[in-house]
């Protein structure tokens, strides 16, 4: 319901080409429960991502640590805001042990924003790299991480880890910024990124953004070149879909056709990997990405 006084914003329809299957399947349904016998939460689930049945049915999952309470409220994004409450050091260990359960090949480990803590849960993901590599040495590691408030020591204790991905996401453009993120900057996550490559050179960086929020096809271009200029590996492109009526509303369907160009367009900025298209998400096809990006 809208608020008393305002026009209700016109609901978009979804194209033909933007349909989603019911998640569904033995791989699906032995991942989730495993995810509930562990007492682990998945951005899968939080996020509402709508690739949810077709990676857990190919037994990906994109493991969410440090509680599902984040302290910032980004208005694209369907994860419960709040006041966290503690750290679970026994997650690491419980993350490790069901990536071995999966016996998978490369997982993806991200978190809520946890500003309340001194180190912004940098810690807990580097044991969360390390307890893994202890249990599946030959599984390779894909962080998604906040941005620390920007913080060099946080990123250090994390990238003394040595991940195989460092990914950290822009969302958006640079104009829409402060209308899609909480507390967040533009120029310090493009730090974020150039910080962790000088850190450890072996790993790869890699972002993402979504599109269909107003941004124009300049933007777009420009973005893309900003992530370059501070050396970034691999970009991943998407459309973004509104989780709620609370969330921003969805200012273009992008087609397929556009999305292809733009693909295009990263490959030949010198991206090793670019994955662009309306389903895409951060870790979609992320083991496929890493191994396009080493090749």
């Amino acid at each position: 319901m809208n608020p008393p006084g305002t026009r209700p914003i016109p609901v978009l329809p979804r194209p033909d080409w933007l349909r989603v299957r019911f998640p569904t399947g033995p791989n699906y349904l032995d991942l989730k429960n495993l995810v509930r016998e562990r007492s682990l939460h998945t951005v899968c689930e939080e996020a509402h991502c709508p690739n949810i049945g077709e990676c857990w049915q190919h037994r990906t999952a994109t493991f969410m640590i440090l509680g599902r309470v984040c302290t910032r409220a980004c208005r694209f994004c369907a994860i419960t805001t709040g006041l966290p409450v503690g750290v679970d050091r026994e997650e690491p260990d419980r993350v490790a042990q069901a990536v071995q359960q999966l016996g998978l090949r490369h997982v993806v480990v991200t978190s809520v924003a946890r500003d309340d803590l001194p180190d912004g849960g940098a810690g807990i993901f580097a044991e969360t790299i390390r307890a893994i590599r202890r249990r599946l040495p030959t599984c390779s590691v894909e962080v998604l991480i906040p941005d620390f408030e920007g913080s060099a020591e946080s990123l250090r204790i994390l990238m003394d880890a040595r991940p195989d991905i460092l990914n950290h996401n822009i969302e958006t453009v640079e104009r829409l910024q402060r209308k899609v993120r909480a507390k967040a900057f533009y120029e310090r996550s493009l730090e974020v990124l150039r910080r962790a490559k000088e850190m450890e050179r072996d790993s790869l960086t890699k972002s993402g953004m979504m599109l269909g929020l107003g941004e124009t096809r300049e933007e777009i271009s420009q973005a893309l070149r900003d992530l370059r200029a501070v050396d970034c590996d691999i970009v991943t492109i998407g459309q973004y879909l509104r989780p709620s009526e609370f969330h921003l509303p969805i200012a273009r369907y992008v087609p397929p056709s556009e999305f292809a160009e733009i693909k295009l367009e990263g490959m030949a900025l010198g991206f090793k990997h670019v994955e662009s298209g309306p389903l895409v998400r951060s870790s979609y096809h992320a083991h496929e990405q890493v191994q396009r990006a080493t090749t």
